[in-house]
């Protein structure tokens, strides 16, 4: 069976990616560990104040100190201050942001860097730091969003307001919705920030070549930042190069520049390699995390169950800087009703700047939020309405011919409420408690998520594919693998396609001077773009073999077939040969066995942003989460007693690497719904470390059960949906709503920690 046929050889089957040995047996090198003869580490010196004007620097002891090389401060960078774009601007606001490497005039957030030490020994460089003086006046900050937004409020940046942006969306006359409705549902939401904890943390090296151009291997998802980097040295684009080796997680957190422009600085300055990790706590204080909001929903429901108005007003804290907040509060602002129908919509949604720790880029960008309020609204009107929570979502789930509040028409499959019901017939009954002071809840919710990036965009991918003479195939293509197994699904690809072994593929990956540049991996896009330009690539070299296969054989092109190293001919198989044999009879005619292929998603035009009509996204991924609880009344604990989850994969390519997303994402969710969130005092993170900043165990999960709806209706190779981050987007509300479920009262505030559940047992 073949690719020919969709019966496929390697693709769909769970097949061990082909870097697993590897990374079982730690042998895979990561930014981190590349040591560099007389290299030099750098570290940073970080604010001890979230808001505060810089009044002088005086590195001049720093400087003197024995083993330092440099101290670096904003007067030192070229061009310390750049505006980001990401894409045109519109009339709420523009989609582009201050970027700054260090601190100049005026701090913004706590650990935002000052100054950068480069020296001998990471010893001498913290002596170094405790040397340089800053003086500080500090400023009065703002750290509520809802009170950056009000007249004479503290201005965290040079603009005359803190409001980033806004949207709305608007779906027929939402007042004469709510007129028809028998009953409303009213609550209020909120979400804190949370950090990505992956287990890598920032870090990376850097060097000088012979011939000038600056070298970066840093642990980051967007090897394309060479841009940026060279816009803020001053210099060309091609003298700065960027290598992403394999990433030891990233979740979006990567997203952003880190690392990677101080170290081109100091070889910039010195000539010299150099090296740069940061610590657990300062990338707890440092990077950007996800958005916390205030929701406030407002639900329309008739007596029978159907949703006729929904109501929701967002307010988003941006943090410091702007970075990647107006895209994030976009795609919220699409998705805040979630999959489901309802005949009048009214969404406002907003993003300010406060002196937090900015915001960025994190699993489920936007999804994760949002969630939390439509599922806990699903399940306080079926509670209101006293109707079983699938019974009502599935009166209300869209469906495939549907269109969403934005007017888009959901073309592709919707497959939400098959996947509602199978997670529930994967529960089970709700097990016995035994124990007066154990009380036992279930819980779900349903989600969608987009895969690739805003239409708008006009995204794309390359990669080039290659078969040798020998049969072996090369892909080289600038993916960033950040461990959810990208570069061994373009090997899947290639070897289903062209008739080998996965063993058979090699894959060169993440640079920008050796690979064709694919994009970032980011927004669940590289298996969509950078999947489809190597599936394209290798379908123009399978032609290629296949015509002069049929010539030479003398049989019809459609007769013929590439499977296990062999060239098939169906209707003879006394003419089959050996893949081999083809490949060196096609070179010596002259016949390409290559081919650089690019990838365009669909393009669209920007959206009407005075009515929040238009199409944003390619296509969603949808899927449900399932969960049981055992809350302790005495003590607050919800001890998880089963976990499943159903998705949409439309096509798995590794179905071993699917189930492992949606099984890791059921659990980076989970911490959402039960223990995290960065805890400040005016801006001070008091919780930036890993005994004070909880993340879930082994010890906090069950095993989990996954099952996968494979719909073929997806844009990806052979029909397949991201799964990456839709997988973790429902795992909060599925969380809380089984607490609900088991205590009788409602949660609407994340997380539901054992203090949470407690306090609304006693609200009770």
């Amino acid at each position: 069976m073949s690719y020919k046929d969709k019966n496929f050889r390697i693709i769909g089957k769970p097949m061990p990616r082909h870097d697993a040995w590897e990374k079982v047996l730690g042998k895979t090198n990561y930014a981190g560990d590349n040591e560099i003869p007389g290299m030099l580490y750098v570290k940073a010196l970080r604010s001890a104040h979230a808001a505060a004007k810089l009044v002088s620097i005086d590195t001049s002891a720093a400087e003197a100190l024995a083993g330092v090389e440099i101290v670096l401060t904003a007067k030192d960078v070229p061009n310390n201050e750049t505006v980001t774009k990401f894409g045109q601007t519109h009339t709420v606001g523009g989609f582009e942001g201050l970027y700054r490497v260090l601190a100049d005039k005026k701090v913004r957030f706590y650990g935002e860097a000052v100054a950068i030490v480069a020296a001998e020994t990471p010893e001498i460089c913290d002596e170094a730091l405790k040397l340089i003086k800053v003086e500080y006046e500090e400023l009065e900050g703002v750290f509520d969003p809802a009170e950056a937004l009000k007249p004479g409020a503290y201005l965290v940046g040079e603009d005359d307001t803190n409001l980033v942006c806004q949207y709305k969306v608007r779906k027929g006359n939402v007042e004469e919705g709510f007129a028809k409705a028998d009953l409303i549902i009213e609550n209020t939401y909120t979400v804190p920030q949370v950090d990505h904890i992956y287990m890598e943390p920032e870090c990376g090296t850097a060097w000088l070549g012979e011939d000038g151009v600056i070298t970066i291997r840093a642990s980051t998802q967007v090897i394309e930042h060479f841009r940026g980097i060279a816009e803020v040295l001053g210099i060309a684009q091609n003298r700065v190069r960027v290598i992403a080796p394999m990433v030891g997680g990233g979740f979006g957190g990567k997203e952003d520049i880190t690392v990677e422009t101080y170290l081109a600085l100091v070889v910039f300055k010195t000539g010299k390699p150099c090296a740069m990790t940061w610590t657990r706590e300062e990338s707890l204080i440092s990077h950007g995390k996800r958005h916390a909001y205030t929701m406030e929903y407002k639900t329309g429901v008739t007596k029978d169950g159907k949703i006729v108005a929904q109501q929701v007003d967002i307010l988003s804290d941006a943090g410091a800087y702007v970075y990647l907040s107006p895209w994030i509060l976009l795609y919220s602002t699409v998705k805040a009703v979630g999959p489901y129908d309802s005949e009048t919509v009214k969404v406002d949604t907003r993003t300010v700047l406060t002196n937090n720790t900015f915001a960025s880029a994190n699993r489920g960008f936007g999804g994760a939020q949002v969630c939390f309020a439509y599922e806990r609204q699903m399940n306080e009107a079926a509670k209101a309405l006293g109707m079983d929570p699938l019974e009502f979502r599935r009166k209300n789930y869209l469906h495939k011919g549907d269109a969403l509040a934005t007017g888009r028409v959901l073309e592709n499959a919707v497959e939400t409420e098959a996947t509602g019901i199978k997670v529930m017939e994967m529960l089970g009954e709700k097990t016995i408690s035994d124990k007066p002071n154990i009380l036992i809840g279930q819980g779900m919710a349903s989600s969608m998520m987009s895969y690739g990036r805003m239409t708008f965009l006009h995204d794309t991918s390359r990669s080039y594919v290659s078969i040798e003479l020998d049969g072996s195939v090369v892909i080289r293509c600038g993916v960033q693998d950040i461990g959810c197994g990208q570069t061994s699904s373009l090997a899947s690809i290639a070897a289903e396609v062209l008739g080998v072994d996965m063993d058979d593929v090699t894959v060169y990956f993440g640079d920008t001077s050796l690979t064709p540049l694919a994009g970032t991996t980011t927004a669940t896009r590289m298996l969509y773009m950078s999947g489809n330009a190597t599936l394209k690539a290798s379908k123009a070299i399978r032609e290629n073999l296949l015509t002069t296969a049929a010539k030479y054989l003398e049989v019809s092109i459609e007769e013929l077939d590439l499977i296990d190293h062999q060239v098939i001919v169906e209707s003879a198989p006394e003419k089959n040969m050996p893949l081999q044999q083809l490949v060196k009879i096609c070179a010596s005619d002259g016949v390409e066995l290559f081919n650089l292929a690019q990838f365009n998603a669909p393009a669209r035009e920007f959206m009407d942003f005075t009515s929040g009509q238009g199409q944003v996204f390619a296509d969603f991924t949808f899927g449900s989460h399932a969960v049981e609880v055992a809350v302790n009344t005495d003590t607050g604990e919800a001890k998880l007693l089963k976990y499943v989850s159903c998705y949409d994969a439309g096509q798995a390519v590794n179905k071993l690497s699917a189930e492992g997303q949606i099984e890791g994402g059921a659990i980076y969710g989970l911490g959402y719904g039960m223990m995290e969130g960065i805890k400040y005092d005016k801006g001070k993170t008091l919780n930036p470390n890993l005994a004070t900043y909880l993340i879930p165990t082994t010890m906090d999960v069950p095993e989990m059960q996954t099952d996968m709806i494979e719909s073929g209706g997806g844009l990806g190779p052979f029909g397949a949906k991201g799964l990456g981050e839709p997988s973790s987007v429902p795992s909060a509300p599925a969380f809380v709503n089984a607490v609900c479920d088991a205590i009788g009262a409602p949660i609407n505030d994340l997380p539901a920690s054992p203090e949470a559940i407690l306090k609304a047992l006693n609200n009770k």
